[in-house]
């Protein structure tokens, strides 16, 4: 077994607060077991800083400074052989990986990384600057959305490895196929800003439908839940919303409901896209850059200019066609089992680690 430090300067996987970003985390410790990778977390420091405030990255980056000390020598006493790092970009830059690496001479490894260089002048200039540095100490590099990739191809320093590394769930098999004979189902935190502009889209979109017989669940609880309760109200009980929930209850919500229903504002992929296609469900969502790159093929997606009323438009045909509605999720079933499961990531992963470390 390969040993490594793992971190995600975002958030945690022991963050107690659920999120695709946790979700992701956990998923990659585990895949990088199963591709024989032992990893460590290093640390639980989280660099991210939403206002761009200076002040707080001068303070967090002094934190990291004390912090990389202590885990030179916890690194040199573990005989960590790599460094890597989940989600580093402009709001949370890896602070901790690139210095640390370079002081025990091992490998800084990184997963999903963005680059964004209209970000180094402004108020997040200072994280900006670490996470491009951050980006160019990278051995290698793997990207998960094809958005990502063009920059970090573009600006990829001389001998980096760039791979691609499909977004997945941390299963091998499938679960029970849904019923679809509950009500639509949104899955979302509920939070300002981009999450908040979902739960907006999907309360402008069901005032559009013309489809009478019509139920929507939220899964999701948040800062933003009684803000997201106003604007639902207008429904009455067509719109029921469930709160947070454990795993294996929101199982059993996939494993009924009719269609999946999230627009995906800003969204860097989105884990609920897979877990819901992995249960059969078919997706009504915009077509978007990173949520394109879960979303099964065949399927029709509409452009964001077209507004609530196309996707008003999509789900009352899904809606009034079962046999087609079916189809296209037992068709992104067999996508996500193919493309998104644990083997396909492990396999890439053992891949790229045994060239990095050769």
């Amino acid at each position: 077994m390969i040993s490594a430090a793992f971190y995600a300067p975002m958030k945690s996987p022991d963050d107690p607060v659920p999120s695709g970003d946790r979700a992701m985390a956990r998923a990659l410790q585990l895949a990088l077991a199963d591709a024989g990778v032992n990893t460590t977390l290093a640390s639980e420091l989280r660099t991210r800083d939403g206002k761009g405030d200076p002040a707080r990255q001068e303070e967090l980056i002094g934190l990291a400074e004390v912090e990389c000390e202590r885990l030179a020598q916890q690194g040199r006493a573990a005989g960590w052989q790599a460094w890597i790092s989940y989600h580093n970009y402009y709001k949370a830059p890896d602070l901790l990986g690139p210095a640390t690496a370079a002081t025990l001479g091992i490998p800084y490894i990184l997963i999903e990384s963005t680059r964004a260089r209209k970000r180094l002048d402004g108020p997040w200039a200072r994280f900006a600057q670490a996470a491009e540095k951050a980006t160019d100490a990278a051995a290698a590099v793997f990207y998960l959305t094809e958005q990502d990739a063009e920059a970090l191809h573009k600006y990829r320093p001389e001998n980096q490895l760039l791979a691609p590394l499909r977004p997945f769930l941390p299963v091998k098999s499938l679960p029970l196929e849904t019923t679809r004979s509950g009500a639509i189902l949104s899955v979302g935190m509920m939070r300002s800003g981009d999450k908040s502009a979902s739960y907006r889209l999907i309360a402008d979109t069901m005032a559009h439908l013309k489809t009478e017989q019509w139920h929507l669940l939220l899964v999701g609880d948040g800062p933003a839940r009684p803000e997201i309760e106003a604007m639902m109200a207008g429904f009455g009980t067509r719109v029921s919303i469930l709160g947070e929930l454990s795993r294996d209850d929101l199982q059993e919500v996939y494993g009924t409901a009719s269609l999946f229903f999230w627009p995906g504002v800003n969204e860097a992929f989105g884990m609920a896209y897979l877990e819901a296609q992995a249960s059969g469900l078919t997706v009504v969502a915009q077509d978007r850059p990173g949520v394109r790159d879960v979303l099964a093929p065949g399927a029709d997606y509409p452009s964001i200019d077209q507004g609530p009323r196309a996707l008003a438009a999509r789900l009352d045909m899904l809606l009034a066609s079962p046999k087609l509605t079916a189809h296209l999720g037992k068709s992104a079933r067999a996508h996500v089992a193919a493309n998104h499961f644990l083997g396909p990531a492990s396999a890439t992963l053992k891949s790229v680690m045994s060239e990095v470390l050769t």
